[in-house]
């Protein structure tokens, strides 16, 4: 499925899911404005085109022992394929590293990590990134306050433009 094929009630409930992964479906059709089984029909249809990739609990990380939460941007000699893809495959063992961003620019890579405390990270930046092959630097930022987390994608802003299919449910 794709995102032009889907229509205001398929943006309803990505909208839906996306505030609360564990809505029940028959909470979920009311606030959409259709009956339960074509809502869990097209929630499974947005689960088999590929939109709908998983469902995840948040966790607070702070209230977990995880203090440190740091950004690393890695530039590498070689921007080769290969060479691209072995680093990506190396930080992708790493459990510090949440997310991975290749770059366009002077950063090849950004890398969000979570740490339980600063040694753990400063040992993670010395003994896997900076020592890693291809790294030519490494440059880290330490975060202080999230003033803004907002995990998915903007819905709101397609939402309201898009009509729905007749005969979709």
């Amino acid at each position: 499925m794709r995102a032009a094929r889907l229509d205001a009630t398929d943006w309803l409930i990505l909208r839906e899911l996306q505030a609360d992964g564990r809505i029940t479906n028959i909470e979920l059709a009311r606030k959409v404005g259709i009956s339960a089984p074509p809502c869990l029909r097209r929630v499974r249809a947005l689960e088999e085109g590929g939109i709908i990739e998983g469902f995840t609990a948040i966790l607070d990380d702070k209230a977990l022992g995880f203090d440190v939460s740091a950004f690393a941007m890695i530039k590498l000699h070689s921007q080769a394929e290969a060479d691209l893809i072995a680093f990506e495959e190396r930080v992708a063992a790493c459990a510090i590293v949440r997310d991975c961003y290749m770059l366009s620019g002077e950063i090849d890579f950004l890398l969000r990590c979570v740490a339980p405390d600063l040694s753990a990270f400063q040992e993670f930046i010395i003994h896997e990134l900076t020592a890693a092959p291809n790294v030519e630097s490494v440059k880290t930022t330490l975060v202080i306050r999230t003033s803004k987390h907002a995990a998915g994608v903007p819905t709101e802003l397609v939402s309201a433009r898009a009509k729905p299919e007749r005969g979709r449910g």
